[in-house]
């Protein structure tokens, strides 16, 4: 199935459902995945007018390959800005909860240009990340990753970035969504993991985005650049700032993320 029929098939049946399998990250399922699904349900309590600007989700704990139940409750919707929160559930206990914040445009006298894209090179003259079973996760199948700054996961590096190009391969052909980016960002390992000598697993505790709207008209399967630094690393866990751009060069979103380290 690819991520297009997954997320047709989520909206049809909407408050419970059970997470496909193929998605795998270890012992859970992959949490750009699980976000996507729970955005899904919070986008609907909202009128399409309004734009998502910011989105947080915390990792309570791993998402298995079963039932789920997503809820979620409009908090308030003022004149320009809208707040929804949300949960997915597993025997009856979260397992991630998120905030939405939609707002909708106004005039304003401050404009601040976005961060230009990287240089890299062309994804034909970049690194594959290659597929190899029972070290990289299960899902790294649907993407196709091209790395231009920074080195393989578990090669000992001293570099804090880690970024290059990234698409969909499985198939999905679809004009990008919020539930695509979410995936697409979440896709490439953590910045911290090409810094560990051998294989270890590590995990996203918080995850907080911003999302330049209204998004490119481009298809998942295009190419978009992905750069992610390591702020600060310490006692297990790391701070890692992310942006993606279109194949244009164009800023769609900022990312932020907290991640636990086993190792």
């Amino acid at each position: 199935m690819t991520f297009d029929e997954l997320l047709l098939d989520w909206r049809d049946k909407h408050g419970a459902n059970v997470v496909p399998t193929g998605w795998s990250q270890g012992r859970a399922t992959f949490g750009g995945l699980v976000a996507a699904m729970l955005n899904e349900k919070m986008a609907a309590e909202v009128i399409a007018e309004s734009s998502l600007r910011s989105l947080t989700f915390s990792f309570v704990s791993p998402v298995s390959a079963d039932a789920v139940k997503v809820e979620a409750q409009l908090l308030r919707a003022g004149r320009s800005v809208t707040q929804v929160q949300g949960q997915l559930l597993q025997n009856n206990a979260t397992v991630l909860a998120g905030l939405a914040s939609f707002g909708s445009g106004r005039e304003s006298s401050v404009k601040v240009d976005t961060p230009a894209a990287p240089e890299f090179a062309s994804p034909d003259k970049c690194i594959a990340l290659p597929y190899i079973e029972g070290v990289v996760p299960e899902f790294t199948q649907k993407y196709d990753y091209r790395i231009a700054r920074g080195q393989l996961p578990f090669s000992g590096t001293t570099e804090r970035q880690l970024g290059g190009w990234v698409r969909f391969k499985d198939g999905s052909e679809s004009t990008i969504g919020i539930s695509h980016l979410l995936t697409l960002i979440d896709a490439w390992p953590p910045a911290t993991l090409p810094m560990l000598k051998v294989p270890a697993p590590a995990s996203s505790l918080t995850w907080t985005l911003e999302l330049m709207e209204p998004l490119p008209q481009r298809s998942a399967s295009d190419w978009w650049q992905y750069l992610a630094e390591v702020e600060q690393a310490e006692d297990g866990y790391a701070v890692i700032q992310a942006r993606l751009w279109d194949n244009a060069g164009r800023l769609v979103a900022l990312s932020r993320q907290m991640v636990t380290i086993f190792a």
